[in-house]
């Protein structure tokens, strides 16, 4: 592929906002919520811990710590799977998820309960009335909750709460059937529905509080911190403002074609996150209008998706490589569950990654390859390194924040393992 023009592998310079002591923050925010001197809860109260799904940066030694420090007060705290229809929404597969993220009671020094029992706790009466309102059997046997999840923008919706404690709550608690429910709704209404369902869940359940984290844009922990139940939601809402500051973004705006060398669940939620691409594909919501790539090809499945490919409809062209890892099964059931069927659709596949890129190139017929936008990154979560053309190189040289690492003059097709990102 000489005729193409050089890359140019780049650094992208972000302010790398970082937590310093991990286990110190913890303590600080298992003190929020439990007060030193205070009698209540008892010794011996049972705490209940939500988990997530969700490949959260340090999650283990954070859910550690949270154990020990529950422990140092003579509480029995234990964790229990909220991650709606994930795992096929059954206990086998949220077990499997839970261990491939580290997640197990020898690692953790507590019990973790995957189960896809849920009761039903009543119907809202506030914003969205009437909607049922389920609830992880565990969390209401318990004599406390803490909600601990990541804060972040979604991948499907915006409003005043996204991705954070009210969705875990209002969806992750709720298992398969909660989900499914919520999702049902259609996308235009999640963001009004979740409010009014987690308020439920805080006045019938035991929640104590949640501990927040943000990550910055190298998904480093950035922040921890422990939210009283009579904080959340103001909080929460201050808290998202924070997290989209935090995060990283492609280096321009408009661009012919971007190759995305790995996509799956433990980078988004949607495999690649709608929010780098610029691609919701949801009917009757329009498209964002930038960041536009004209093209997107994706070259290969993570392992720790375990073949969910959810998000492979968002992509214009495959690999037969990624094709063959897609469970579908898992892909279909978390499509449904959303409603977002179309992005399990298996775009136009390819043998092999340069039969890809040169299909890809012939289709948008430039007049001088000069001219070709492309940038090649290693998924959507981490784009402090990335290749780009020649093209694009030429927008972005000017921008204190980028930074030029090296330079290729003949193009290599084998962009999966010649591009290294990392």
């Amino acid at each position: 592929m000489s005729d193409y023009p050089s890359v140019y592998r780049i650094k992208q310079k972000f302010a790398r906002s970082q937590l310093g002591d991990l286990e110190a923050a913890v303590e600080q925010a298992v003190d929020r919520l439990f007060p030193p001197g205070q009698q209540s809860p008892a010794p011996g109260s049972t705490i209940g811990i939500t988990v997530g799904s969700r490949g959260i940066t340090n999650i283990v030694p954070i859910l550690t710590s949270i154990v020990a420090q529950l422990k140092s007060r003579e509480l029995q705290p234990f964790l229990f799977a909220c991650m709606g229809s994930h795992g096929r929404g059954e206990p086998e597969g949220q077990k499997e998820i839970l261990e491939s993220l580290g997640i197990t009671p020898e690692n953790i020094g507590a019990p973790v309960s995957c189960s896809g029992e849920v009761r039903l706790l009543g119907h809202t009466t506030k914003g969205i009335q009437g909607l049922p309102v389920y609830c992880a059997e565990e969390a209401l046997s318990s004599d406390g909750v803490i909600v601990v999840n990541r804060i972040k923008a979604h991948t499907s919706f915006s409003g005043t709460y996204e991705s954070g404690m009210m969705k875990m709550m209002a969806v992750g608690m709720g298992r398969a059937k909660g989900a499914s429910m919520v999702h049902s709704l259609g996308v235009g209404r999640i963001a009004d529905a979740i409010p009014a369902i987690a308020g439920v869940i805080l006045e019938r359940v035991p929640v104590v509080g949640g501990i927040a984290i943000v990550e910055n844009e190298y998904e480093e922990t950035a922040l921890i911190e422990g939210i009283p139940k009579a904080e959340l939601w103001e909080r929460e809402k201050e808290l998202l403002i924070l997290s989209k500051s935090y995060m990283p973004k492609l280096p321009v705006k408009h661009m012919d074609l971007c190759i995305v060398k790995e996509m799956g669940k433990n980078y988004s939620g949607t495999g690649m996150d709608t929010n780098i691409i610029g691609r919701l594909r949801i009917q009757g919501i329009p498209e964002p209008e930038e960041p536009f790539i004209q093209y997107l090809g994706v070259l290969d499945l993570s392992e720790p998706s375990h073949g969910n490919a959810t998000g492979i409809g968002l992509a214009d062209y495959t690999t037969k490589r990624l094709v063959s890892k897609i469970d579908r099964q898992a892909t279909y059931l978390n499509c449904m569950t959303s409603g977002l069927v179309v992005r399990a659709a298996v775009p136009m596949t390819f043998e092999t990654d340069e039969e890809l890129m040169k299909n890809a190139l012939s289709i948008l017929r430039l007049a001088e390859p000069s001219s070709l936008k492309l940038a090649i990154i290693h998924n959507t979560l981490h784009l402090d390194e990335m290749w780009v053309s020649e093209a694009l190189w030429r927008e972005i040289q000017d921008d204190p924040k980028i930074e030029l690492v090296e330079v290729l003059s003949a193009f290599n097709s084998g962009m999966r393992d010649s591009f290294s990102c990392k």
